[in-house]
């Protein structure tokens, strides 16, 4: 009788002492990273694939909340500007609003971004909102953030000599950006 007591005060021993380490290791993870907002404000420049625009300059704020270590949601907001070639028309001013998922994948440093969202055509009495697609691969530290990335605005038109040739303009560029915590 004397050893079911013995083998029941140690089985209740080792069951709070699981339990107390597997506590104290949950509670080391979520210390060692502290989710938290960041903000990157960019500057960005590339070149436009489609006619008559060749030359792409922007800026933009991004907010930034990270779920994980590895993985964050994206906010994006700014001004990009679409320069024509020559005199084949008018530049195309917008301003883009995209969400997105930023996900680390080598050393915490590189990552791929995927956004979506709308560009909304402001200059030249263009009035056309166009969906905006963006794919982007980068490389970020604690406070620099540099990024390639493809955009494509499928509703923005196509035009040659003031004439539209079809929808859905395209453009590779760069960007460079201080961040911070918030």
């Amino acid at each position: 009788m004397k050893s079911t007591a013995t083998i029941k005060i140690l089985l209740v021993l080792a069951i709070s002492l699981f339990y107390t380490n597997s506590s104290s290791a949950q509670e080391k993870n979520t210390t060692e990273y502290d989710q938290g907002f960041r903000l990157g404000v960019g500057l960005n420049a590339g070149y436009a694939l489609n006619d008559p625009y060749k030359l792409t300059l922007g800026a933009d704020a991004r907010l930034q909340y990270d779920l994980t270590k590895r993985y964050s949601l994206t906010l994006t907001t700014g001004f990009s500007n679409l320069f024509v070639s020559q005199s084949d028309g008018a530049d195309l001013g917008f301003i883009p609003a995209k969400v997105g998922l930023k996900a680390f994948v080598w050393n915490d440093e590189f990552y791929v971004m995927g956004e979506a969202g709308a560009a909304f055509a402001v200059t030249n009495n263009y009035n056309q909102t166009s969906l905006l697609l963006a794919p982007s691969i980068g490389y970020a530290t604690k406070y620099i953030d540099v990024s390639l990335r493809y955009e494509h605005y499928s509703d923005f038109q196509k035009l040659n000599n003031n004439r539209t040739t079809g929808k859905g303009v395209g453009q590779l560029g760069v960007r460079l950006a201080y961040g911070f915590q918030l």
